[in-house]
């Protein structure tokens, strides 16, 4: 390429890139206005006419609330674990060790979700119903582990657990990523200071990958909120309950996946809204983990 046609290509690529970037921003918007112009009929509804029979926000916040506890127990169980295995592939295990881990870890996230599901209808759910037995027997008081414990096994805790294994790869990786990115001199000089390779780690890899590893969990939470099929087969949907361990609780995703095919007139629309609501949801999840990357970015060391 020569001087003149330099010029050239980066007007291009520049444009190509708006382009991109434009398109990404258009198609948002044409979602949103899909979902808002469907949904409105939901909205404005007589409330006898939404399932439940008092109005479309008395039938969301029940699954509102099962999809965030869902996603919520997948990261809790998830997150620890996933930064564990990255810092141990990293800087703890051999290089053979770590480069075979590393790829079954990413062979992972390659699972269906539909699977993983199967996994835990037909393995999981029969396995550890009588972990929820003794839960419910020895610490019922408890009002999340509260009894009757479900017979099936197919409860909203173990649905979290098949999200824990289905964001657990995600996570993993990208967090991977980010500790392989902090400056070797940051953990050499710990070292030489004679810092401890823990000491090394919370001093020179942790507050240069925090920011990175905040978006890896958020990107997780955005995958156990839209999960549909897993949490379709693991769980038994019905009425809200604060109990972990028994039948019931619903997710948006598996509400929507569930009913959608044989909806029709004003279901469609009380669908649509629920998918709008989940949609909030998302957009406002991201927003504040970019929030709280902005925060936190003045103290990576990659500035």
């Amino acid at each position: 390429m020569t001087a003149q046609d330099s010029p050239r290509g980066d007007k291009v690529f520049s444009t190509l890139a708006l382009a991109a970037g434009c398109l990404i921003l258009a198609v948002l918007f044409g979602v949103a206005v899909f979902l808002v112009v469907q949904a409105l009929p939901a909205f404005f509804a007589d409330p006898a006419q939404i399932q439940g029979g008092k109005g479309f926000f008395a039938y969301i916040w029940p699954i509102v609330i099962g999809t965030i506890v869902a996603a919520a127990i997948a990261l809790v169980i998830a997150t620890p674990i996933a930064i564990g295995v990255a810092l141990f592939i990293t800087h703890f295990a051999p290089r053979r060790l770590a480069s075979g881990l590393g790829y079954v870890v990413d062979l992972l996230a390659a699972i269906p979700s539909v699977v993983y599901g199967a996994w835990g209808a037909a393995f999981l759910a029969g396995q550890i119903s009588p972990a929820y037995a003794w839960l419910a027997e020895n610490l019922g008081w408890i009002p999340i582990f509260a009894g009757p414990a479900s017979a099936t096994g197919k409860t909203i805790l173990t649905a979290g657990i098949v999200l824990a294994v289905m964001v657990l790869p995600i996570i993993t990786s990208l967090s991977r990523e980010i500790f392989l990115q902090t400056p070797k001199l940051h953990e050499e000089a710990a070292l030489a200071l004679g810092a401890t390779r823990w000491e090394m780690i919370r001093m020179a890899v942790f507050p240069f990958a925090r920011p990175g590893v905040i978006s890896a969990v958020m990107l997780g939470l955005g995958r156990a909120l839209g999960e549909t099929m897993a949490v379709a087969l693991v769980l038994s949907s019905g009425a809200l309950t604060l109990s972990l361990i028994q039948s019931g609780n619903q997710t948006i995703a598996a509400e929507i996946a569930l009913n959608f095919p044989e909806a029709s007139g004003l279901k469609v629309a009380t669908l649509i809204a629920a998918g709008l609501v989940l949609f909030v949801i998302t957009l406002a999840v991201n927003m504040v983990a970019r929030w709280i990357i902005s925060r936190h970015k003045e103290f990576s060391g990659a500035n």
